[in-house]
């Protein structure tokens, strides 16, 4: 359901961490939840991110949702196929629909944030 190797955020964010450098997208929930995306304003290039706040908004055919960066740190890359092709994060959010990726301001930052079960169970609780 929600690789393990990700680390969650509870606004349905994930980050997939290697050394100073993460991997960010929206999780699987938060795809379903929007429905068929449409288009994607994607954050700009070598911009500084606090976490917690908004770095890009998604439109889908059901509603508009702001992007929040689960991180601290500067984007030195985005998903260019996006522009294009905004779908691929309902085919594939964890892979291919990645959004954009942060050189982190401190790495530790990510301790915070939830493993696959605990997002499970974050998720799980949030629709009761």
């Amino acid at each position: 359901m929600h690789p393990d190797d990700l680390k969650y955020h509870k606004e349905h964010t994930w980050a997939k961490i290697s050394g100073n450098r993460a991997l960010v997208g929206i999780t699987d929930h938060a795809q379903e939840s929007l429905g068929d995306i449409v288009f994607i304003e994607l954050p700009e290039v070598d911009s500084s991110v606090e976490a917690g706040v908004d770095v890009a908004e998604i439109e889908s055919t059901k509603a508009t949702a702001s992007v929040i960066s689960p991180l601290s740190g500067t984007i030195i890359r985005i998903n260019e196929l996006l522009d294009d092709s905004p779908e691929i994060i309902n085919e594939a959010p964890y892979e291919k629909g990645w959004i954009f990726e942060l050189a982190l301001a401190d790495a530790g930052e990510a301790e915070d944030m939830m493993d696959s079960s605990d997002y499970a169970r974050f998720v799980e609780e949030e629709e009761n």
